[in-house]
């Protein structure tokens, strides 16, 4: 029998890289819809076309695939990120191009936010295991931190204000325009991701961040 070729081999990676993609994708959908406890691994083998053990073997049991699910979204978001070259914006429109993308991400990508709701009713127990946890915070406030500098250093914004505080503020206003969509709009009768809104609350955040930021 002739030797496997190098050909052979990437085929096979390929294809254990979309199994697994594929494994991640609807796990994700699981855990968002259910939570950790009743998601079932049987339904996601069952999704996926594929076998309970075939999954323990690509994430090894139910905690690790969970755990790789919240990577997975995280990385997801730090990736867009990294992609945005503030460098070559001026400190305020690159704060607001940061905080549309925030926007744009949370509006598309709902899942996310219920897998960090989750995550928080249980006391970020998983996440904290994670071995990627260092990498998934450190990109978002490196980039802040280098905007906000530039931002500093011409006079534009404030001295008091760190990287953290511009992360929490455009991560609240976007966290809760999705995740409290229903509520909201039992209470005051409003859609906040009403399509005819949208423009005004994507620039209403970028508003509000730089007016907290400035020194005028």
């Amino acid at each position: 029998m002739a030797a496997p070729t190098s050909d052979t081999g990437a085929i096979k990676q390929r294809d254990a890289d979309r199994t697994r993609a594929e494994i991640l994708r609807v796990a994700t959908e699981e855990f968002a819809d259910k939570g950790y406890a009743g998601a079932r691994v049987d339904e996601i083998a069952a999704r996926t076309s594929t076998t309970k053990r075939m999954i323990y073997y690509y994430f090894t049991g139910k905690e690790q695939l969970y755990l790789a699910a919240l990577e997975n979204a995280y990385a997801v978001i730090r990736g867009l990120e990294s992609q945005v070259d503030v460098d070559a914006l001026e400190p305020a429109e690159a704060i607001r191009r940061l905080a549309e993308l925030t926007f744009d991400h949370h509006e598309s990508h709902p899942d996310f936010l219920r897998l960090v709701s989750i995550e928080n009713i249980h006391r970020a127990e998983h996440l904290t295991k994670s071995e990627l946890l260092p990498g998934l915070a450190g990109p978002a406030v490196e980039v802040l931190d280098g905007v906000l500098r530039r931002g500093r250093e011409n006079g534009r914004f404030r001295e008091d204000v760190d990287a953290l505080d511009v992360h929490m503020m455009i991560s609240s206003f976007c966290v809760f325009r999705t995740a409290n969509r229903y509520t909201f709009q039992a209470i005051f009768e409003r859609d906040l991701l009403d399509p005819k809104r949208r423009d005004h609350y994507r620039r209403m955040l970028g508003d509000m961040v730089l007016g907290f930021l400035s020194r005028d």
